[in-house]
């Protein structure tokens, strides 16, 4: 049975008083609508939002054109910019906590495991993660560095979670999902905003500003900082460190009759420090231009260009350097009435240069690798109410050659014309993960041997790892106040990377002998149990089991090939507004245990109560992890750090 801390029972007392008689009118986000309202009423206004209107949320990631979240068929969701900021989130993977189809494991003081459907890792990856467009996994394992990705958290328009896999639109590695974090246009981000908040464990500023051109263009600038210190490790005497960073950045659009032109660019610094660990650093920088034009004929081009910096060392271990230049494009048009065509592609080149280590090393030291692909899309009406999407991806890597990613995915509008909302929809798809510089040019030396012996040596028969995924989904509204999401999934892997001893004496290298299945179900729903207040919940249940070939010699295959997920997880949220400017947010989390390493099951309590003081201010109190003082969430007792409760004012103000 579960016990709560004092403070616990306080907030959730606050959060569950009943609404006032005085409440405001409901009003409409206009973010969800296409049109972006003020952020200081975005925040307070969600718990209003009919349901209604969250399924006429435009989304581009699942067809790369925009379309009805209603209508999308795919196991996707929203987070808005008005869910992250009444949830009080401060970072990216605490904002990601709010999908209900995401696994996030806190392993470090800003590190984390985040995955969907399985082979959750702290070097997850089967992930595609991108920034207004800007693929940000690293070519060195295929995964993202999460402490080196930040955003304004106010500028975030929403963040469009899908689990499953999203190959043939976004390319290899977005094998079990993609994360697409969208931010607002500069045009409704004018004037001022500064942001503070101070706590047990946090603090940290943030100062925005927007303003109109001349030429009817639109620009904003920010800069941030944060810091945050660690819980203490499971091991006795384990520091748990402190992490620090920095970012500054703009967005410069400007909008046409036919045409737009968008530039952004970022800088940030920081650092890991911990006890036990040497101090790790990072920087980088990018800078990105996009254009649109609406052509004659219904049809649209869309091309973006980017490049990237990104450095990265820590003491006694080594030093990278990572160069990315990636062009795109893309061209859409409709082909009479039955037809949407989207076909385009796009080339990647990367130049990364190590220092190698006593330990960690590389071979080559430096690499130039290029990725070229191109896609094509089809989606046919077949009748009014039955819709096909085929789409196929042919992309190029400088290690495996030409890689194949189908996908097919039918939609069947099952709504009554009562009004009625639902959609049966089921897909098929093949997906595939490139290997990336470790797992074909890793030197692991043995720390004991002087540098004469190697534990691990570079492995250049290193296959892509493959999938073949079948899923089965509902999407419903049945009434005004109820709306829900169902998604059965069968993923079948081959060529997952092992380890594969070599003999006495000699280094092992990485093969590809594995294989595994997952199966599950995602759920989610919201209900609008009155004017003011929301109840959400989402919850997945998942079967991972893997192996490998009888002549594999990897010894971690009976421990699953080191894969270490829940066979569940669940959320249960609350909004509510207590009385106009007052909202109150409760959510409610259940993580079953983690097998190998064995991690204990835990169920934590977040909470945040804003006051909207002044029309230009608003203050708000956050606690997280309200139910134990401290918790472990992923990895080894004798190495992972803790999930320690945290609590922080924060003040928000426009000028």
């Amino acid at each position: 049975m579960l016990r709560l801390p004092v403070f616990a029972c306080v907030f959730t007392a606050l959060c569950l008083l009943p609404i006032g008689a005085g409440q405001a009118a409901v009003r409409t986000d206009g973010e969800e609508t296409g049109q972006a309202m003020p952020e200081k009423d975005a925040e307070l206004a969600l718990a209003d939002y009919s349901l209604e209107q969250l399924a006429e949320i435009v989304v581009t990631s699942v067809s790369r054109q925009p379309g009805r979240l209603g209508s999308a068929a795919a196991s996707l969701y929203v987070i808005s910019g008005a869910d992250i900021a009444r949830a009080g989130a401060t970072t990216i993977p605490e904002a990601l906590r709010l999908a209900p189809n995401l696994q996030v494991a806190m392993t470090g003081s800003q590190e984390y495991a985040i995955s969907a459907r399985g082979f959750s890792s702290q070097l997850a990856n089967k992930l595609l993660v991108l920034v207004d467009g800007r693929s940000v996994y690293s070519p060195l394992f295929s995964g993202v560095f999460w402490e080196a990705q930040d955003v304004p958290m106010m500028d975030i328009e929403r963040i469009e979670v899908i689990s499953g896999p999203g190959g043939t639109i976004w390319g290899t590695n977005a094998v079990n999902g993609v994360i697409n974090i969208i931010t607002r246009s500069a045009a409704d981000t004018q004037g001022g905003l500064a942001t503070v908040h101070a706590g047990n464990r946090q603090a940290g500023a943030t100062v925005r500003y927007g303003k109109r051109l001349a030429n009817g263009a639109h620009v904003r600038v920010y800069g941030k900082r944060d810091e945050l210190e660690g819980a203490p490790g499971e091991a006795p005497g384990m520091d748990g460190g402190s992490a620090g960073r920095r970012q500054a950045g703009f967005l410069l659009d400007w909008e046409g009759a036919d045409q737009g032109l968008s530039i952004s660019g970022d800088m940030m610094d920081g650092a890991l420090r911990a006890s036990r660990e040497p101090r790790t650093s990072f920087s980088g920088a990018n800078l990105a231009a996009r254009f649109n034009a609406r052509l004659a004929g219904d049809a649209e081009l869309r091309l973006q260009v980017y490049v990237e910096q990104a450095r990265r060392e820590q003491r006694g271990v080594g030093r990278s350097e990572l160069d990315i230049f990636d062009l795109e494009a893309q061209y859409s048009k409709r082909l009479g009435e039955r037809h949407a065509l989207t076909w385009g592609g796009g080339y990647r080149h990367g130049r990364d240069r190590f220092a190698n280590g006593p330990v960690l090393q590389f071979a080559p030291d430096h690499r130039h690798l290029g990725w070229t692909n191109l896609f094509v899309q089809d989606e046919a009406s077949i009748t009014p109410r039955l819709r096909a999407t085929a789409g196929l991806r042919l992309e190029h890597n400088d290690y495996t050659g030409m890689e194949l990613l189908p996908n097919l995915r039918l939609a069947w509008d099952a709504g009554s014309d009562n009004g009625a909302d639902a959609m049966l929809w089921a897909a098929a798809s093949r997906t595939v993960r490139a290997p990336s510089r470790i797992d074909r040019d890793l030197l692991l030396v043995d720390p004991a041997s002087n540098g004469q012996r190697y534990l691990i040596a570079p492995s250049p028969g290193m296959r892509s790892e493959t999938a073949r995924v079948l899923e089965l989904g509902w999407r419903a509204q049945p009434t005004t106040a109820l709306s829900y999401s169902a998604t059965l999934f069968y993923s079948d892997y081959a060529h997952l990377r092992t380890l594969e001893l070599q003999g006495a004496g000699a280094p092992a290298m990485f093969g590809n002998l594995g294989h595994g299945q997952v199966r599950g179900l995602e759920f989610w729903g919201s209900w609008q149990a009155a004017r003011g207040w929301r109840l959400s919940a989402g919850a997945v249940l998942q079967d991972v089991a893997t192996g490998a070939a009888p002549a594999s010699t990897d010894v971690s295959a009976r421990a699953g090939l080191a894969t270490n997920d829940p066979r569940s997880y669940w959320t249960l949220r609350s909004s509510h507004e207590l009385r106009p400017g007052l909202g109150a947010d409760l959510m409610l989390r259940r993580v079953a245990r983690l097998p190998q390493p064995a991690v204990p099951g835990y169920h934590e309590l977040d909470a945040r109560i804003a006051w909207q003081a002044r029309p230009e201010l608003e203050l708000s109190l956050v606690g997280r992890n309200l139910l134990h003082a401290r918790h472990p969430e992923f990895g080894a007792a004798d190495l992972r750090q803790l999930a320690e409760r945290n609590l922080f004012a924060s003040a928000m103000l426009h000028f």
